[in-house]
Protein backbone atom coordinates (compact mmCIF):
# COMPACT_ATOMS: atom_id res chain seq x y z
CA UNK A 1 0.00 0.00 0.00
CA UNK A 2 1.37 3.42 -0.97
CA UNK A 3 2.36 6.03 1.57
CA UNK A 4 -0.61 8.16 0.49
CA UNK A 5 -3.01 5.29 1.12
CA UNK A 6 -1.32 4.56 4.45
CA UNK A 7 -2.00 8.16 5.43
CA UNK A 8 -5.59 7.94 4.22
CA UNK A 9 -6.15 4.69 6.14
CA UNK A 10 -4.75 6.28 9.30
CA UNK A 11 -7.16 9.21 8.81
CA UNK A 12 -10.17 6.88 8.80
CA UNK A 13 -8.97 4.03 11.01
CA UNK A 14 -10.84 5.18 14.11
CA UNK A 15 -14.10 5.35 12.17
CA UNK A 16 -13.51 1.89 10.69
CA UNK A 17 -12.67 0.47 14.12
CA UNK A 18 -15.79 2.02 15.61
CA UNK A 19 -17.94 0.62 12.80
CA UNK A 20 -16.57 -2.91 13.22
CA UNK A 21 -17.18 -2.58 16.97
CA UNK A 22 -20.74 -1.35 16.39
CA UNK A 23 -21.74 -4.32 14.22
CA UNK A 24 -20.68 -6.60 17.08
CA UNK A 25 -22.30 -4.72 19.96
CA UNK A 26 -25.41 -3.70 17.91
CA UNK A 27 -25.90 -0.56 20.04
CA UNK A 28 -26.63 2.88 18.60
CA UNK A 29 -23.69 4.50 16.81
CA UNK A 30 -23.19 6.71 13.77
CA UNK A 31 -20.36 8.96 12.58
CA UNK A 32 -22.74 10.93 10.36
CA UNK A 33 -25.01 13.49 12.09
CA UNK A 34 -28.66 12.91 11.12
CA UNK A 35 -29.78 16.37 12.22
CA UNK A 36 -29.41 18.92 9.39
CA UNK A 37 -28.03 21.41 11.86
CA UNK A 38 -25.67 24.29 11.03
CA UNK A 39 -23.62 23.17 14.05
CA UNK A 40 -22.97 19.82 12.37
CA UNK A 41 -22.69 20.85 8.73
CA UNK A 42 -21.91 24.57 8.74
CA UNK A 43 -23.95 27.75 8.73
CA UNK A 44 -24.32 27.87 4.95
CA UNK A 45 -24.62 24.12 4.29
CA UNK A 46 -28.34 24.17 3.52
CA UNK A 47 -28.17 27.13 1.14
CA UNK A 48 -25.03 25.78 -0.49
CA UNK A 49 -26.60 22.35 -0.94
CA UNK A 50 -29.76 23.76 -2.49
CA UNK A 51 -27.70 25.96 -4.80
CA UNK A 52 -25.57 22.98 -5.82
CA UNK A 53 -28.72 20.99 -6.61
CA UNK A 54 -30.14 23.82 -8.71
CA UNK A 55 -26.85 24.17 -10.59
CA UNK A 56 -27.42 20.74 -12.15
CA UNK A 57 -30.79 21.66 -13.66
CA UNK A 58 -30.87 22.08 -17.43
CA UNK A 59 -27.22 21.06 -17.68
CA UNK A 60 -25.06 18.09 -18.71
CA UNK A 61 -23.56 16.00 -15.91
CA UNK A 62 -19.98 14.92 -16.60
CA UNK A 63 -18.54 11.56 -15.54
CA UNK A 64 -15.20 9.97 -16.47
CA UNK A 65 -15.88 6.72 -18.34
CA UNK A 66 -14.43 5.10 -21.47
CA UNK A 67 -16.81 4.70 -24.38
CA UNK A 68 -19.08 7.73 -23.89
CA UNK A 69 -21.31 8.01 -26.98
CA UNK A 70 -23.83 10.72 -26.13
CA UNK A 71 -26.20 11.77 -23.37
CA UNK A 72 -29.75 11.26 -22.17
CA UNK A 73 -32.01 11.92 -19.18
CA UNK A 74 -35.65 12.81 -18.53
CA UNK A 75 -36.17 13.17 -14.77
CA UNK A 76 -39.21 15.10 -13.59
CA UNK A 77 -39.59 15.93 -9.91
CA UNK A 78 -42.72 14.62 -8.17
CA UNK A 79 -42.91 18.19 -6.88
CA UNK A 80 -43.62 19.41 -10.41
CA UNK A 81 -40.18 20.53 -11.62
CA UNK A 82 -38.63 19.35 -14.90
CA UNK A 83 -34.99 18.66 -13.99
CA UNK A 84 -33.82 18.38 -17.61
CA UNK A 85 -30.39 16.99 -16.70
CA UNK A 86 -28.42 15.01 -19.28
CA UNK A 87 -26.06 12.18 -18.30
CA UNK A 88 -23.47 10.26 -20.33
CA UNK A 89 -24.43 7.25 -22.42
CA UNK A 90 -21.72 4.62 -22.82
CA UNK A 91 -20.84 1.79 -25.18
CA UNK A 92 -20.76 -1.30 -22.94
CA UNK A 93 -18.35 -3.04 -25.30
CA UNK A 94 -15.83 -0.32 -24.45
CA UNK A 95 -16.69 0.30 -20.79
CA UNK A 96 -16.84 -3.30 -19.53
CA UNK A 97 -13.39 -4.37 -20.83
CA UNK A 98 -11.90 -1.20 -19.35
CA UNK A 99 -13.51 -1.94 -15.98
CA UNK A 100 -12.17 -5.50 -16.09
CA UNK A 101 -8.70 -4.12 -16.79
CA UNK A 102 -9.07 -1.83 -13.75
CA UNK A 103 -9.73 -4.82 -11.47
CA UNK A 104 -6.01 -5.49 -11.11
CA UNK A 105 -5.26 -2.00 -9.81
CA UNK A 106 -8.23 -2.12 -7.45
CA UNK A 107 -7.21 -5.55 -6.15
CA UNK A 108 -3.65 -4.36 -5.73
CA UNK A 109 -4.40 -1.68 -3.13
CA UNK A 110 -5.53 -4.43 -0.73
CA UNK A 111 -8.28 -4.46 1.91
CA UNK A 112 -6.84 -1.55 3.91
CA UNK A 113 -6.37 0.61 0.82
CA UNK A 114 -9.87 -0.12 -0.37
CA UNK A 115 -11.27 0.59 3.10
CA UNK A 116 -9.44 3.92 3.18
CA UNK A 117 -10.84 4.95 -0.19
CA UNK A 118 -14.37 3.79 0.65
CA UNK A 119 -14.35 5.77 3.90
CA UNK A 120 -12.99 8.85 2.15
CA UNK A 121 -15.80 8.58 -0.43
CA UNK A 122 -18.36 8.28 2.37
CA UNK A 123 -16.90 11.24 4.25
CA UNK A 124 -17.14 13.44 1.16
CA UNK A 125 -20.66 12.21 0.43
CA UNK A 126 -21.55 13.15 4.00
CA UNK A 127 -20.13 16.64 3.53
CA UNK A 128 -22.55 17.05 0.63
CA UNK A 129 -25.59 15.64 2.43
CA UNK A 130 -27.72 18.74 1.76
CA UNK A 131 -26.97 18.67 -1.95
CA UNK A 132 -27.78 14.96 -2.10
CA UNK A 133 -30.82 15.51 0.13
CA UNK A 134 -32.32 17.96 -2.38
CA UNK A 135 -31.48 15.56 -5.22
CA UNK A 136 -33.22 12.69 -3.39
CA UNK A 137 -36.20 14.90 -2.56
CA UNK A 138 -36.75 15.97 -6.16
CA UNK A 139 -36.39 12.51 -7.65
CA UNK A 140 -38.01 10.26 -5.03
CA UNK A 141 -40.68 12.65 -3.74
CA UNK A 142 -39.58 12.30 -0.12
CA UNK A 143 -40.07 15.33 2.11
CA UNK A 144 -36.83 17.23 2.63
CA UNK A 145 -36.18 16.09 6.20
CA UNK A 146 -36.62 12.45 5.23
CA UNK A 147 -34.64 12.95 2.02
CA UNK A 148 -31.80 14.47 4.01
CA UNK A 149 -31.79 11.76 6.67
CA UNK A 150 -32.67 8.61 4.72
CA UNK A 151 -30.92 9.75 1.54
CA UNK A 152 -27.95 11.21 3.41
CA UNK A 153 -26.60 10.07 6.82
CA UNK A 154 -28.76 6.94 7.11
CA UNK A 155 -27.76 5.80 3.61
CA UNK A 156 -24.13 6.59 4.43
CA UNK A 157 -24.46 4.47 7.56
CA UNK A 158 -25.63 1.54 5.46
CA UNK A 159 -22.69 2.00 3.12
CA UNK A 160 -20.22 2.11 5.99
CA UNK A 161 -21.89 -0.92 7.56
CA UNK A 162 -21.19 -2.88 4.35
CA UNK A 163 -17.57 -1.69 4.40
CA UNK A 164 -17.19 -2.84 8.01
CA UNK A 165 -18.61 -6.30 7.27
CA UNK A 166 -16.52 -6.64 4.12
CA UNK A 167 -13.35 -5.58 5.88
CA UNK A 168 -13.98 -8.01 8.74
CA UNK A 169 -14.64 -10.86 6.29
CA UNK A 170 -11.41 -10.24 4.38
CA UNK A 171 -9.26 -9.72 7.46
CA UNK A 172 -10.38 -13.10 8.81
CA UNK A 173 -7.56 -14.64 6.73
CA UNK A 174 -3.98 -13.35 7.17
CA UNK A 175 -2.25 -11.92 4.10
CA UNK A 176 0.96 -13.87 4.71
CA UNK A 177 2.05 -16.84 6.78
CA UNK A 178 4.92 -19.29 7.09
CA UNK A 179 3.74 -22.90 7.04
CA UNK A 180 6.03 -25.34 8.87
CA UNK A 181 5.41 -29.08 8.98
CA UNK A 182 7.70 -31.13 11.27
CA UNK A 183 9.44 -34.08 9.60
CA UNK A 184 10.88 -35.90 12.63
CA UNK A 185 14.61 -36.42 12.09
CA UNK A 186 14.52 -34.50 8.82
CA UNK A 187 14.33 -30.78 8.30
CA UNK A 188 10.77 -29.49 8.48
CA UNK A 189 8.81 -28.65 5.33
CA UNK A 190 8.55 -24.89 5.07
CA UNK A 191 6.44 -22.84 2.69
CA UNK A 192 5.76 -19.14 2.49
CA UNK A 193 2.08 -18.65 1.74
CA UNK A 194 0.15 -15.58 0.65
CA UNK A 195 -3.61 -15.18 0.70
CA UNK A 196 -5.21 -12.53 -1.49
CA UNK A 197 -8.86 -11.45 -1.43
CA UNK A 198 -9.89 -11.37 -5.08
CA UNK A 199 -13.19 -9.83 -6.17
CA UNK A 200 -15.63 -11.87 -8.23
CA UNK A 201 -15.77 -9.38 -11.11
CA UNK A 202 -17.80 -6.35 -12.11
CA UNK A 203 -20.71 -5.56 -9.82
CA UNK A 204 -24.02 -4.12 -11.02
CA UNK A 205 -26.14 -2.16 -8.54
CA UNK A 206 -29.66 -1.55 -9.85
CA UNK A 207 -31.20 1.43 -8.07
CA UNK A 208 -34.84 2.16 -7.29
CA UNK A 209 -36.80 5.37 -7.65
CA UNK A 210 -37.99 5.69 -4.05
CA UNK A 211 -34.67 5.29 -2.19
CA UNK A 212 -31.96 6.07 -4.75
CA UNK A 213 -29.11 6.17 -2.22
CA UNK A 214 -30.31 4.13 0.79
CA UNK A 215 -30.86 1.09 -1.41
CA UNK A 216 -27.78 1.72 -3.58
CA UNK A 217 -24.96 2.35 -1.11
CA UNK A 218 -24.98 -1.11 0.54
CA UNK A 219 -24.33 -2.97 -2.72
CA UNK A 220 -21.99 -0.29 -4.04
CA UNK A 221 -19.73 -0.33 -0.99
CA UNK A 222 -20.01 -4.08 -0.41
CA UNK A 223 -18.68 -4.57 -3.94
CA UNK A 224 -15.95 -1.95 -3.64
CA UNK A 225 -14.52 -3.07 -0.32
CA UNK A 226 -14.25 -6.67 -1.56
CA UNK A 227 -12.33 -5.70 -4.69
CA UNK A 228 -14.98 -5.37 -7.39
CA UNK A 229 -15.46 -2.48 -9.83
CA UNK A 230 -19.07 -1.31 -9.83
CA UNK A 231 -21.63 -0.08 -12.33
CA UNK A 232 -24.48 1.87 -10.77
CA UNK A 233 -27.62 1.56 -12.90
CA UNK A 234 -30.08 4.07 -11.42
CA UNK A 235 -33.81 4.10 -12.02
CA UNK A 236 -34.49 6.49 -14.94
CA UNK A 237 -36.65 8.65 -12.66
CA UNK A 238 -33.93 9.01 -9.98
CA UNK A 239 -30.53 9.40 -11.63
CA UNK A 240 -29.16 12.55 -10.01
CA UNK A 241 -28.46 11.21 -6.48
CA UNK A 242 -26.59 8.26 -8.00
CA UNK A 243 -24.67 10.50 -10.40
CA UNK A 244 -23.48 12.80 -7.60
CA UNK A 245 -22.36 9.77 -5.58
CA UNK A 246 -20.53 8.22 -8.55
CA UNK A 247 -18.79 11.52 -9.30
CA UNK A 248 -17.56 11.81 -5.71
CA UNK A 249 -16.25 8.23 -5.87
CA UNK A 250 -14.50 8.94 -9.16
CA UNK A 251 -12.81 12.05 -7.72
CA UNK A 252 -11.41 10.07 -4.77
CA UNK A 253 -10.20 7.24 -7.02
CA UNK A 254 -8.45 9.66 -9.38
CA UNK A 255 -6.76 11.53 -6.55
CA UNK A 256 -5.31 8.21 -5.38
CA UNK A 257 -3.91 7.25 -8.77
CA UNK A 258 -6.64 4.76 -9.63
CA UNK A 259 -8.89 4.59 -12.71
CA UNK A 260 -12.01 6.70 -12.17
CA UNK A 261 -14.17 4.16 -13.99
CA UNK A 262 -13.73 1.62 -11.18
CA UNK A 263 -17.08 3.22 -10.28
CA UNK A 264 -19.21 3.92 -13.34
CA UNK A 265 -22.83 4.68 -14.17
CA UNK A 266 -25.00 3.32 -16.97
CA UNK A 267 -28.39 4.83 -17.82
CA UNK A 268 -31.12 4.06 -20.33
CA UNK A 269 -30.96 5.87 -23.65
CA UNK A 270 -34.75 5.59 -23.66
CA UNK A 271 -36.61 4.83 -20.38
CA UNK A 272 -39.30 3.11 -22.45
CA UNK A 273 -36.64 0.63 -23.60
CA UNK A 274 -34.62 -0.13 -20.45
CA UNK A 275 -31.18 -1.67 -20.88
CA UNK A 276 -31.07 -3.26 -17.42
CA UNK A 277 -31.93 -6.83 -18.42
CA UNK A 278 -29.37 -6.94 -21.24
CA UNK A 279 -26.70 -5.42 -19.01
CA UNK A 280 -27.45 -7.83 -16.16
CA UNK A 281 -26.97 -10.86 -18.42
CA UNK A 282 -23.55 -9.79 -19.68
CA UNK A 283 -20.86 -12.35 -18.89
CA UNK A 284 -18.68 -9.61 -17.38
CA UNK A 285 -21.27 -8.93 -14.64
CA UNK A 286 -20.54 -11.20 -11.68
CA UNK A 287 -22.50 -9.48 -8.89
CA UNK A 288 -25.96 -7.95 -9.01
CA UNK A 289 -27.79 -5.96 -6.33
CA UNK A 290 -31.43 -5.13 -7.02
CA UNK A 291 -34.20 -3.36 -5.16
CA UNK A 292 -37.59 -3.21 -6.84
CA UNK A 293 -40.58 -5.17 -8.05
CA UNK A 294 -40.93 -8.90 -7.54
CA UNK A 295 -41.27 -9.99 -11.21
CA UNK A 296 -37.98 -8.41 -12.26
CA UNK A 297 -36.24 -9.55 -9.10
CA UNK A 298 -37.38 -13.11 -9.82
CA UNK A 299 -36.24 -12.74 -13.43
CA UNK A 300 -32.76 -11.67 -12.32
CA UNK A 301 -32.47 -14.62 -9.95
CA UNK A 302 -33.59 -17.08 -12.64
CA UNK A 303 -31.74 -15.71 -15.67
CA UNK A 304 -28.49 -14.12 -14.50
CA UNK A 305 -26.81 -17.37 -13.61
CA UNK A 306 -23.34 -15.98 -14.34
CA UNK A 307 -23.69 -13.64 -11.33
CA UNK A 308 -24.28 -13.75 -7.61
CA UNK A 309 -27.65 -12.00 -7.28
CA UNK A 310 -28.87 -10.12 -4.19
CA UNK A 311 -32.50 -8.99 -4.31
CA UNK A 312 -34.92 -7.01 -2.20
CA UNK A 313 -38.37 -7.30 -3.70
CA UNK A 314 -41.95 -6.58 -2.73
CA UNK A 315 -43.96 -8.00 0.13
CA UNK A 316 -47.00 -7.64 2.34
CA UNK A 317 -46.05 -6.22 5.73
CA UNK A 318 -48.46 -6.78 8.59
CA UNK A 319 -49.44 -5.57 12.07
CA UNK A 320 -51.17 -7.84 14.62
CA UNK A 321 -53.23 -6.04 17.26
CA UNK A 322 -54.23 -8.19 20.23
CA UNK A 323 -54.40 -5.65 23.08
CA UNK A 324 -52.68 -2.48 24.25
CA UNK A 325 -51.73 -0.81 27.51
CA UNK A 326 -51.09 2.50 25.69
CA UNK A 327 -53.90 2.84 23.18
CA UNK A 328 -53.24 6.50 22.37
CA UNK A 329 -49.54 5.81 21.96
CA UNK A 330 -50.32 2.92 19.61
CA UNK A 331 -52.58 5.15 17.49
CA UNK A 332 -49.99 7.92 17.34
CA UNK A 333 -47.32 5.45 16.31
CA UNK A 334 -49.48 3.86 13.63
CA UNK A 335 -50.62 7.21 12.22
CA UNK A 336 -47.01 8.26 11.60
CA UNK A 337 -46.10 4.80 10.31
CA UNK A 338 -48.90 4.77 7.74
CA UNK A 339 -48.26 8.38 6.66
CA UNK A 340 -44.47 8.44 6.36
CA UNK A 341 -43.48 9.04 2.73
CA UNK A 342 -47.03 8.17 1.69
CA UNK A 343 -46.44 4.48 2.36
CA UNK A 344 -43.84 4.25 -0.41
CA UNK A 345 -41.49 2.15 1.69
CA UNK A 346 -40.79 -1.57 1.51
CA UNK A 347 -41.30 -1.65 5.29
CA UNK A 348 -44.69 0.09 5.54
CA UNK A 349 -47.52 -2.09 6.95
CA UNK A 350 -50.33 -2.87 4.54
CA UNK A 351 -52.49 -5.24 6.58
CA UNK A 352 -53.52 -4.59 10.20
CA UNK A 353 -55.14 -7.68 11.73
CA UNK A 354 -57.71 -7.05 14.47
CA UNK A 355 -60.02 -9.68 16.07
CA UNK A 356 -63.73 -9.23 15.29
CA UNK A 357 -64.40 -9.37 19.04
CA UNK A 358 -62.25 -6.28 19.59
CA UNK A 359 -59.33 -5.71 21.96
CA UNK A 360 -58.71 -4.80 25.59
CA UNK A 361 -56.88 -1.52 26.21
CA UNK A 362 -55.99 0.89 28.99
CA UNK A 363 -59.08 2.85 27.87
CA UNK A 364 -61.39 -0.13 28.19
CA UNK A 365 -62.59 -2.62 25.63
CA UNK A 366 -62.53 -1.43 22.02
CA UNK A 367 -64.65 -3.09 19.35
CA UNK A 368 -63.27 -3.90 15.91
CA UNK A 369 -65.06 -0.85 14.50
CA UNK A 370 -63.66 1.31 17.31
CA UNK A 371 -60.10 0.27 16.48
CA UNK A 372 -60.54 0.65 12.72
CA UNK A 373 -62.17 4.08 12.98
CA UNK A 374 -59.74 5.27 15.64
CA UNK A 375 -56.75 4.43 13.41
CA UNK A 376 -58.37 6.35 10.55
CA UNK A 377 -59.12 9.32 12.81
CA UNK A 378 -55.58 9.30 14.19
CA UNK A 379 -54.15 9.51 10.66
CA UNK A 380 -56.46 12.41 9.82
CA UNK A 381 -55.59 14.24 13.03
CA UNK A 382 -51.88 13.70 12.45
CA UNK A 383 -52.13 15.15 8.94
CA UNK A 384 -54.42 18.06 9.87
CA UNK A 385 -51.52 20.53 9.88
CA UNK A 386 -50.68 21.24 6.20
CA UNK A 387 -46.98 21.89 6.89
CA UNK A 388 -46.57 18.68 8.85
CA UNK A 389 -48.57 16.73 6.27
CA UNK A 390 -46.34 18.02 3.46
CA UNK A 391 -43.17 17.22 5.39
CA UNK A 392 -44.22 13.69 6.34
CA UNK A 393 -46.14 12.60 3.24
CA UNK A 394 -43.77 14.04 0.67
CA UNK A 395 -44.98 13.42 -2.88
CA UNK A 396 -46.04 10.34 -4.80
CA UNK A 397 -42.99 9.31 -6.81
CA UNK A 398 -44.74 7.75 -9.83
CA UNK A 399 -48.06 8.51 -11.53
CA UNK A 400 -48.84 4.78 -11.52
CA UNK A 401 -48.88 4.84 -7.72
CA UNK A 402 -51.40 7.70 -7.71
CA UNK A 403 -53.54 5.71 -10.15
CA UNK A 404 -53.31 2.63 -7.91
CA UNK A 405 -54.70 4.64 -4.98
CA UNK A 406 -57.72 5.70 -7.05
CA UNK A 407 -58.28 2.18 -8.35
CA UNK A 408 -58.14 0.65 -4.85
CA UNK A 409 -61.00 2.58 -3.27
CA UNK A 410 -63.54 -0.15 -4.08
CA UNK A 411 -61.50 -2.98 -2.56
CA UNK A 412 -62.90 -2.60 0.96
CA UNK A 413 -65.07 -0.49 3.23
CA UNK A 414 -63.43 2.94 3.14
CA UNK A 415 -62.54 4.18 6.61
CA UNK A 416 -60.51 7.11 5.38
CA UNK A 417 -60.45 8.50 1.85
CA UNK A 418 -57.15 9.34 0.21
CA UNK A 419 -57.12 13.04 -0.51
CA UNK A 420 -55.21 14.98 -3.16
CA UNK A 421 -53.51 17.65 -1.07
CA UNK A 422 -51.97 20.94 -2.13
CA UNK A 423 -48.34 21.26 -1.08
CA UNK A 424 -47.75 24.64 0.64
CA UNK A 425 -44.49 25.23 -1.28
CA UNK A 426 -44.87 23.23 -4.51
CA UNK A 427 -48.34 23.75 -6.01
CA UNK A 428 -47.76 21.14 -8.73
CA UNK A 429 -46.63 18.42 -6.34
CA UNK A 430 -48.33 15.01 -6.54
CA UNK A 431 -49.47 14.62 -2.90
CA UNK A 432 -51.91 11.97 -1.65
CA UNK A 433 -52.89 11.11 1.92
CA UNK A 434 -53.33 7.48 3.06
CA UNK A 435 -56.29 5.37 1.96
CA UNK A 436 -57.50 3.13 4.80
CA UNK A 437 -60.14 0.42 4.41
CA UNK A 438 -61.63 -2.37 6.50
CA UNK A 439 -62.11 -5.82 5.05
CA UNK A 440 -63.14 -9.31 6.15
CA UNK A 441 -60.49 -11.97 6.59
CA UNK A 442 -62.01 -14.18 3.89
CA UNK A 443 -61.08 -11.59 1.24
CA UNK A 444 -57.42 -12.70 1.27
CA UNK A 445 -57.03 -12.40 -2.50
CA UNK A 446 -57.55 -8.66 -2.09
CA UNK A 447 -55.49 -7.74 0.96
CA UNK A 448 -52.65 -10.23 0.46
CA UNK A 449 -51.60 -8.72 -2.87
CA UNK A 450 -49.05 -5.95 -2.54
CA UNK A 451 -50.59 -2.55 -3.24
CA UNK A 452 -47.61 -0.21 -3.23
CA UNK A 453 -48.31 3.24 -1.84
CA UNK A 454 -50.47 4.68 0.97
CA UNK A 455 -53.04 1.86 0.86
CA UNK A 456 -53.81 -0.19 3.97
CA UNK A 457 -56.46 -2.56 5.28
CA UNK A 458 -57.78 -3.22 8.77
CA UNK A 459 -58.61 -6.91 8.50
CA UNK A 460 -61.39 -8.42 10.66
CA UNK A 461 -60.18 -11.82 11.88
CA UNK A 462 -61.84 -14.51 13.99
CA UNK A 463 -59.31 -14.17 16.82
CA UNK A 464 -55.73 -13.22 17.60
CA UNK A 465 -54.70 -16.79 16.75
CA UNK A 466 -56.36 -16.31 13.37
CA UNK A 467 -54.49 -13.00 12.94
CA UNK A 468 -51.20 -14.75 13.64
CA UNK A 469 -52.06 -17.49 11.14
CA UNK A 470 -52.90 -14.95 8.41
CA UNK A 471 -49.76 -12.93 9.06
CA UNK A 472 -47.70 -16.10 8.76
CA UNK A 473 -49.39 -16.97 5.45
CA UNK A 474 -48.78 -13.49 4.09
CA UNK A 475 -45.08 -13.58 4.99
CA UNK A 476 -44.41 -17.10 3.74
CA UNK A 477 -46.38 -16.72 0.53
CA UNK A 478 -45.81 -13.11 -0.47
CA UNK A 479 -42.85 -12.07 1.68
CA UNK A 480 -42.43 -9.25 4.18
CA UNK A 481 -39.66 -7.03 5.49
CA UNK A 482 -41.47 -6.14 8.74
CA UNK A 483 -43.98 -7.58 11.19
CA UNK A 484 -45.40 -5.51 14.04
CA UNK A 485 -47.60 -6.44 16.97
CA UNK A 486 -49.39 -5.00 19.99
CA UNK A 487 -50.24 -7.18 23.01
CA UNK A 488 -50.15 -7.12 26.80
CA UNK A 489 -50.06 -10.90 26.93
CA UNK A 490 -46.62 -12.51 27.18
CA UNK A 491 -47.84 -15.82 25.78
CA UNK A 492 -49.28 -14.01 22.75
CA UNK A 493 -46.02 -12.13 22.25
CA UNK A 494 -44.11 -15.40 22.50
CA UNK A 495 -46.40 -16.97 19.90
CA UNK A 496 -45.94 -14.05 17.52
CA UNK A 497 -42.17 -14.14 18.00
CA UNK A 498 -42.14 -17.85 17.19
CA UNK A 499 -44.14 -17.07 14.05
CA UNK A 500 -41.60 -14.40 13.09
CA UNK A 501 -38.72 -16.81 13.57
CA UNK A 502 -40.47 -19.51 11.58
CA UNK A 503 -41.38 -17.15 8.71
CA UNK A 504 -38.05 -15.29 8.79
CA UNK A 505 -39.17 -11.69 9.32
CA UNK A 506 -38.06 -8.87 11.62
CA UNK A 507 -40.49 -8.27 14.50
CA UNK A 508 -41.31 -5.07 16.39
CA UNK A 509 -43.45 -5.29 19.54
CA UNK A 510 -45.59 -2.59 21.19
CA UNK A 511 -43.97 0.44 19.52
CA UNK A 512 -45.58 3.57 20.94
CA UNK A 513 -42.76 6.14 21.06
CA UNK A 514 -40.24 7.52 18.61
CA UNK A 515 -39.32 4.18 16.99
CA UNK A 516 -41.44 2.96 14.08
CA UNK A 517 -41.83 -0.42 12.42
CA UNK A 518 -40.89 0.97 9.00
CA UNK A 519 -37.56 2.42 10.14
CA UNK A 520 -34.31 0.58 10.81
CA UNK A 521 -30.98 1.61 12.31
CA UNK A 522 -27.72 0.63 10.62
CA UNK A 523 -25.16 -1.35 12.66
CA UNK A 524 -28.02 -2.63 14.84
CA UNK A 525 -31.13 -3.53 12.84
CA UNK A 526 -30.91 -6.03 10.02
CA UNK A 527 -32.96 -4.92 7.01
CA UNK A 528 -34.73 -7.98 5.56
CA UNK A 529 -33.56 -11.48 6.41
CA UNK A 530 -33.25 -13.34 3.11
CA UNK A 531 -35.55 -15.97 4.66
CA UNK A 532 -38.85 -15.14 2.96
CA UNK A 533 -39.89 -14.17 -0.59
CA UNK A 534 -39.46 -10.43 -0.02
CA UNK A 535 -35.65 -10.66 -0.21
CA UNK A 536 -32.91 -13.21 -0.71
CA UNK A 537 -30.35 -11.12 1.19
CA UNK A 538 -29.96 -9.10 4.37
CA UNK A 539 -28.63 -5.56 4.77
CA UNK A 540 -26.17 -6.19 6.18
CA UNK A 541 -24.66 -9.37 7.51
CA UNK A 542 -21.54 -11.38 6.74
CA UNK A 543 -23.39 -13.43 4.13
CA UNK A 544 -24.12 -10.19 2.26
CA UNK A 545 -20.42 -9.50 1.69
CA UNK A 546 -18.53 -12.79 2.09
CA UNK A 547 -19.52 -14.24 -1.29
CA UNK A 548 -18.37 -11.15 -3.19
CA UNK A 549 -14.73 -12.22 -3.04
CA UNK A 550 -12.61 -15.34 -3.04
CA UNK A 551 -9.33 -15.99 -1.24
CA UNK A 552 -6.65 -17.07 -3.71
CA UNK A 553 -3.48 -18.51 -2.21
CA UNK A 554 0.10 -18.79 -3.47
CA UNK A 555 2.85 -21.09 -2.04
CA UNK A 556 6.62 -20.81 -2.41
CA UNK A 557 9.61 -22.40 -0.78
CA UNK A 558 11.63 -19.82 1.17
CA UNK A 559 14.89 -18.74 -0.44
Amino acid sequence: MSEALNTLFAKHQDTLNAATHAIKTRDYWSPYPENPSPRAYGETANADGEAAFKSYLNQSFALAMPGITGEAGSEVSPYGIDLNIKYPLVDLDVLLPAMNDARKAWRGVGPQGRAAICLEILERINQRSFEIGYAVMHTSGQGFMMAFQAGGPHAQDRGLEAVAYGYEAMMHTPANTVWTKPQGKHDPLVLNKTYTAVGRGIGLVIGCSTFPTWNTYPGLFADLITGNPVIVKPHPAAILPAAISVKIAQDVLTENGLPAHIVSMVIDADPAKPCTADLAKRDEIKLIDFTGNTPFGNWLEANCTQAQVYTEKAGVNTIIIDSSDDYKGMLRNLSFTLSLYSGQMCTTPQDIFVPKGGIDTDQGHKTFDDVANDIASAVSKFLSDPERAAMVLGAIQAPVTAERIENSKTLGNVLRESEALTHPHFPNARVRSPLLMSIDADQADTYMQELFGPISFVVKTDSTAHSIQLASEAIKTHGAITLGCYSNNDSVLDSIEETALDAGVALSCNLTGGVFVNQSAAYSDFHATGSNPAANACLSDLAYVANRFRVVQSRRHPK
